[in-house]
């Protein structure tokens, strides 16, 4: 395979090194931390995800095999039945409901067989499908998982007239901290979506497409809804400057309440 080829297939050892590299990030930041131990998780299911995705695209041989000597036992009746129709024909001279009935019984044989094979064929796309689904379900629970680890990170808490209240999360991150915490779980979300594309990449089933499809459509709704959080941060981040170099300014750009 040349690398013009190889530049429109998604790679499981780069997604691999990409989900280790971003974990040591996310470990060297927050150390110990419980999205520490969810990437880590995270890089166990891509390094799983690419031998499960080389499995699905493997032919299952058993059934192969067996399609295969059906097919040749279906050959093998057609062939024998017409033999035997004509030796039939020049011993006896039969007639034409002989013929009738000969024709039905050999129409019945290759109806057999051929439900048999159509039948072994939707087997495999089955059995294949259903490993399919139950890696992309795993998928989604981890983004569901990232999900939770990021609702409490209100960038609003940042807000110098900001007040907690008794139930309210501690803080424990500083602002720098938070946009690095909430950074870290988009990526790991569009992450979850290149994991999820690896199973279809050479398992052309629309319902596993399907499914692919509405993972990728969870992670990036939810990275979009972290990526508001950001903006929000840093437009805190650029009120607090300006407060600070130009107080009690009227004609001041800087803006006056984060949206």
């Amino acid at each position: 395979m040349n690398d013009k080829t190889d530049s429109f297939v998604l790679r499981d050892d780069r997604i691999i090194a990409t989900v280790a590299t971003l974990r040591r990030r996310i470990e060297e930041r927050f150390p110990g931390s419980g999205l520490s131990g969810l990437c880590q998780r995270l890089l166990d299911v891509s390094q799983h995800a690419a031998e499960r995705a080389n499995q699905i695209s493997q032919p299952i041989k058993s059934i192969r095999i067996l399609g295969f000597a059906m097919a040749t036992l279906l050959i093998v009746v057609l062939v024998a039945s017409v033999i035997y129709a004509l030796l039939k024909v020049e011993a006896d001279k039969i007639g034409v409901l002989e013929w009738i009935a000969a024709i039905e019984s050999g129409l019945n044989d290759i109806i057999f067989f051929a439900i048999a094979i159509y039948f072994l064929v939707r087997l495999e796309t089955r059995i294949k499908r259903e490993r399919t689904l139950k890696a992309i379900h795993e998928l989604r629970a981890i983004a569901h998982i990232i999900d939770m680890h990021q609702l409490t990170k209100n960038p609003e808490r940042y807000v110098r007239e900001w007040t907690d209240t008794k139930n309210s999360p501690k803080k424990t991150m500083s602002a720098f901290e938070l946009n690095r915490y909430l950074d870290y779980c988009s990526e790991m979300l569009s992450l979850i979506g290149k994991i999820a594309a690896l199973y279809v990449q050479h398992f052309d089933d629309a319902d596993a497409v399907a499914a692919v499809s509405e993972v990728e459509q969870l992670t990036t709704g939810l990275s979009r809804k972290i990526w508001q959080k950001i903006m929000i941060l840093e437009q805190t981040r650029v009120l607090d400057d300006c407060n600070d170099t130009q107080p009690d300014q009227p004609d001041s750009p800087c803006p006056t309440t984060p949206t």
